[in-house]
C-alpha cells in the first residue's frame, strides 16, 4: 500500500505521519511539500519526515503525475491554510487550494490510485449563529480559503465513482501541539499569550463562535478517511469533522485557559467590529460513520498539551506574532529575500 501526503510539512503532517505509520507500519508513506514551512520545527527530537519512506520536495501547482505510479491513496494537505495570508495572496490560494487540488485529483484517477481524502473546512458555513450546520446547511463562504474549500468540494464529488472514492473532511478550527506549530490559530494564540505574558488579548468581543479539534484527532479522521469502506459513506462523502463538545464562543477559549492559569488576565475588545465568521456545527453525521475515530482531546487537554509543549521548548518570546511560527510572517520574510515571488513561487 502507498499513501502520498501532499503538504505534509505543515502543522497537521507530523501527527498524520505518527499516525499512519502507527496503523499501517507496512504501508509505503510519501510526502510532498513545497517546503515553506519545513525548517520551523518545534518540541521535537527527531524529524518527522524521518518516519516516511520518501518525500518529495515540488509546487503542487507543477505536480508530476509520474510520482502517483503505484499510489493507492492521496490524502490532499496542500494549502495556503490562512485566512490573513489568503486575503493577501486570493487568486494564488484559489490555483494552489481549487486548480492545483483537482489537477492532482484528476491525476490521481487516470492513475487507478483508489481513495482521495481532502481536508477541507467548516469556516465554509462563514456567518451561522442560528443554528448548529449540518452538511445539508447552506453554505456561506466569506475568505478566499474558504471558497477554495467549496470549490474543490463541489469538483471532487464530480470526479468520484465506484473506481475513485472521494471523502471531503470539512474540520473544525485545529489546534494543539505539533512539532510544526502555528500560533496563528485561537487556542494556540491564547495559550503563547498566557505563559509570554500573562495576557489573553481578544481582539474581538469575544462573542464569535468556533468549532475546534486537536491536530492530533485531525490525523485520526485522515486515517479513517482512506480506511472507509463504501458502505461508511459512499463513493463520495463530505463529512463536519470534529466534535458536537467542542463548540465554543471564543471568549469561552480564553477562560478555560484561566482556569488552568488563574494568574492571566483577560482582555475583551468590547468595542470591535462584529467578526462575522461565527458558526456552530453539528458533527452527528461524523459520529455514526466514524463511531472508532471520534475525538480523543478535549478542551482542557489539549490546553494543557500546548501549556507543557511550549514549556517544554522554554518558550518566552512575548513578540510571537512577529515570529516564524505565524504563517504569513514566513511568507513575508520569504518574499522580502528575493526567494519567493509575488505568486508564492520558490525562487532561486
Amino acid at each position: 500500500m502507498k499513501i502520498l501526503i501532499t503538504g505534509n510539512l505543515g502543522y497537521v503532517g507530523p501527527g498524520l505521519i505518527k499516525e499512519l505509520r502507527k496503523y499501517h507500519p507496512e504501508a509505503t508513506l510519501i510526502g510532498y511539500d513545497i517546503g515553506y514551512f519545513a525548517k520551523h520545527i518545534t518540541n521535537v527530537s527527531i524529524c518527522p519526515e524521518s518516519f516516511l519512506d520518501v518525500q518529495y520536495y515540488g509546487d503542487v501547482r507543477t505536480f508530476d503525475e509520474s510520482i502517483l505510479t503505484g499510489v493507492d491513496t492521496v490524502i490532499s494537505l496542500a494549502a495556503i491554510s490562512n485566512d490573513p495570508i489568503g486575503n493577501k495572496f486570493e487568486q494564488v490560494t484559489l490555483d494552489i487550494n481549487y486548480k492545483a487540488n483537482i489537477e492532482i485529483a484528476k491525476m490521481a484517477k487516470r492513475k487507478k490510485v483508489r481513495k482521495f481524502v481532502f481536508a477541507s473546512s467548516c469556516s465554509v458555513y462563514g456567518a451561522a449563529e442560528d443554528a448548529p450546520r449540518t452538511e445539508n446547511s447552506a453554505l456561506n463562504p466569506l475568505t478566499a480559503y474558504a471558497r477554495s474549500k467549496v470549490m474543490s468540494e463541489d469538483a471532487l464529488a464530480e470526479l468520484a465513482d465506484d473506481t475513485f472514492q472521494v471523502t471531503c473532511l470539512r474540520f473544525a478550527t485545529a489546534c494543539g501541539m505539533s512539532e510544526r506549530l502555528r500560533l496563528d490559530l485561537v487556542i494556540n494564540d491564547f495559550v503563547a499569550g498566557a505563559l509570554t505574558s500573562g495576557e489573553i488579548t481578544i481582539l474581538s468581543d469575544g462573542t464569535p463562535w468556533r468549532p475546534l479539534i486537536n491536530v492530533l484527532d485531525m490525523a485520526r479522521a485522515i486515517r479513517w478517511g482512506f480506511e472507509r469502506e463504501k458502505d461508511q459513506g459512499g463513493n463520495f462523502v463530505t463529512v463536519n469533522t470534529g466534535s458536537n463538545d467542542w463548540n465554543y464562543q471564543v471568549k469561552d477559549l480564553a477562560f478555560a485557559i484561566k482556569k488552568i492559569l488563574p494568574e492571566v488576565s483577560v482582555s475583551i475588545n468590547e468595542n470591535a467590529e462584529p467578526d462575522k465568521r461565527s458558526y456552530r456545527v453539528n458533527f452527528d453525521l461524523f459520529k455514526s460513520l466514524a463511531p472508532d475515530h471520534q475525538p480523543k482531546y478535549d478542551l482542557n487537554r489539549s490546553i494543557q498539551g500546548l501549556i507543557d509543549g511550549l514549556r517544554a521548548i522554554q518558550f518566552k518570546d512575548a513578540t510571537y506574532r512577529q515570529s516564524a511560527l505565524i504563517r504569513l510572517n514566513v511568507i513575508n520574510k520569504l518574499l522580502q529575500r528575493g526567494e519567493m515571488d509575488s505568486q508564492l513561487n520558490l525562487v532561486g
